[in-house]
């Protein structure tokens, strides 16, 4: 399981920059002019996890394979897309496709770099943003409701449709939805206005440690809670670097964890995943699962076999796994457990799954 994140803003805020650094690729065009992306870059990420090099060394895996993010970079959209205006509202539906939306907004100034707008207000290119996927739900919504006439619907997703509608119409707050109905109920409903977002500020260099006039005005009225403060362009110096570069780079502007990490650990928080491993002497590997997941649902994640058959799952935390030095010691301890299909599984939790047809390892030393 991987999930997407869409990279949306306004022409020229910095999203391909970003998306070059985070994905350490040039696959995205960065040039000084409005729509210089045209169609969405996709880049796979490996999300960076400090456990899984312990499980390697523990269990002398031949391979590492860490849990991945998708980061998509979509055209820079503008006021009217929604009616078709810039490059019109066919990229809006690139924004349907992801898990979270990231808006990166404009926290600069700069005479080098064009802007769409007049001036700097940080608050007004998101206003913007909001509002022409509010415009598009709105669109989206009416023709769903409408063709419900000839084709049947079900009874929660009318609600749903129904509820969002009238938040729009009423200039409700919108994520009144998310008290109301179940997250996975609004995931497959697809509007764009209910997923989860995570606000970037984009700075210069010099306010990257403690931001500036415009991330202060942004917090004031969107809050600190999913907002985040990112300079593009160093991290775009710092993908150039190598591991020793660039730990002495960040060292040297106090920075203490790249745009990647904290984007990936904001992801994980708003949409409440977890990631639990498999090791032994292959391969030691990390899965993202979301939160409350049970065994069989895990073990579904590595393949759908695995969930049918399911009888039960040799687990073991991360602490007590390291602690004893592998599976071996931690059965010896009495530190592996037996657990069934119902078991909510913890974040770290070393896993190795038995099912009905035949017993598959993720390791040897315990079969």
């Amino acid at each position: 399981m991987s999930f997407r994140c869409g990279i949306v803003g306004l022409p020229n805020v910095g999203k391909s920059t970003l998306f070059n650094a985070l994905t350490n690729s040039s696959k995205a065009q960065a040039e000084n002019f409005p729509f210089c992306t045209i169609s969405p870059n996709i880049g796979v990420v490996p999300v960076p996890d400090k456990r899984i090099d312990q499980l390697v060394k523990i269990s002398s895996s031949k391979k590492k394979i860490n849990t991945t993010i998708s980061f998509v970079d979509i055209a820079g959209l503008v006021k009217g897309a929604s009616k078709g205006e810039g490059l019109g509202n066919k990229f809006l539906s690139h924004i349907r496709e992801v898990d979270a939306i990231i808006h990166m907004i404009r926290c600069f100034d700069s005479d080098d770099i064009q802007n769409v707008n007049p001036d700097v207000d940080p608050v007004r290119d998101l206003e913007i943003i909001e509002t022409e996927m509010m415009l598009a739900d709105l669109e989206s919504i009416q023709k769903r409701l409408e063709k419900k006439k000839k084709k049947s619907l079900e009874d929660n997703q009318e609600e749903i449709l129904k509820t969002a509608l009238d938040c729009i119409n009423k200039d409700k707050n919108i994520d009144i939805l998310h008290d109301k109905f179940e997250k996975k109920l609004l995931s497959q409903i697809g509007l764009l206005s209910v997923k989860p977002k995570i606000f970037v500020c984009n700075v210069d260099e010099q306010s990257i440690l403690n931001g500036n006039q415009y991330t202060e005005k942004f917090i004031k009225k969107f809050g600190e809670l999913n907002t985040i403060i990112i300079s593009a362009d160093i991290e775009n110096q710092i993908n150039q670097l190598n591991n020793e570069e660039k730990i002495n780079y960040m060292k040297m502007i106090n920075l203490k964890a790249t745009g990647l990490n904290i984007l990936i650990n904001k992801g994980y928080n708003i949409l409440e995943l977890d990631t639990f491993f498999t090791s032994g002497p292959e391969e030691s590997r990390a899965w993202t699962i979301p939160k409350n997941c049970t065994a069989s649902k895990a073990a579904g994640i590595i393949h759908s076999d695995f969930e049918k058959g399911f009888i039960r799952s040799e687990t073991v935390s991360f602490k007590d796994f390291i602690n004893n030095q592998g599976w071996v010691n931690s059965k010896t301890n009495g530190k592996m457990r037996l657990e069934g299909k119902d078991y909510i599984v913890k974040d770290g939790d070393i896993l190795n799954f038995r099912f009905n047809t035949w017993p598959y390892f993720f390791h040897t030393e315990i079969s």
